[in-house]
């Protein structure tokens, strides 16, 4: 019997208090590099929900039926990492020949999902957590909803930040920097949520 109550709890859990970009700190170089136009922080966003998702549906069981089953889970970063690559790939054929512009705009970032540590967290934290499929999978989509959120909020943060006149020695990364941490504080807010989500 499925546990709607739980899958619940994980998927607000993933989203915002256990945020990966602004709880964990994971998915630090694209959220920067990325988050300076909705456009773009929307498309990148997607693009990493999707792979999140994908990426937990091929690992989950290869480590429990592949890695575990022959006593070989010390591959399991290695493996975790050349399936998101491959994935990834995928991602980037498809909005090559799909949504060019959307491709273009992504740039150099599209790759860099390759190296998103917080895509390589989710599914590795999936596994230490003991989740079965679908709480992983359920893990994934909240995961990848909050780094969207993320993004979307840390777009519209920066945009006003184009028509601020800070200090010179304040312009440009320590500017960004001190906003995401707010941003982040903010996210401390949720802390205490999950515990009383039902009760």
């Amino acid at each position: 019997m499925i546990d709607y109550r739980g899958l619940v709890v994980i998927l607000v859990g993933a989203v915002f208090v256990n945020n990966y970009v602004l709880q964990r700190f994971l998915g630090i170089c694209p959220f920067l590099g990325v988050s300076k136009q909705l456009s773009s922080a929307t498309g990148m966003s997607l693009a990493v929900i999707f792979v999140m998702m994908l990426s937990t549906a091929v690992t989950w069981p290869i480590q429990t039926y592949l890695l575990e089953r022959f006593g070989i889970g010390y591959l399991q970063t290695i493996v975790f990492i050349l399936v998101i690559a491959a994935l990834v790939q995928l991602v980037e054929i498809a909005l090559k020949k799909y949504v060019p512009a959307l491709y273009r705009a992504l740039g150099i970032y599209l790759p860099l999902i390759t190296t998103n540590c917080a895509v390589l967290g989710v599914t590795i934290s999936n596994i230490d957590a003991g989740y079965g499929f679908l709480q992983s999978i359920i893990n994934a989509l909240g995961s990848g909803l909050g780094f969207f959120l993320a993004m979307v909020l840390f777009s519209g943060v920066r945009s006003r930040m184009e028509e601020a006149d800070p200090p010179e020695a304040f312009a440009g990364l320590p500017l960004t920097l001190t906003a995401a941490a707010i941003v982040s504080l903010a996210f401390f807010g949720f802390t205490g949520v999950i515990e009383n989500l039902f009760g």
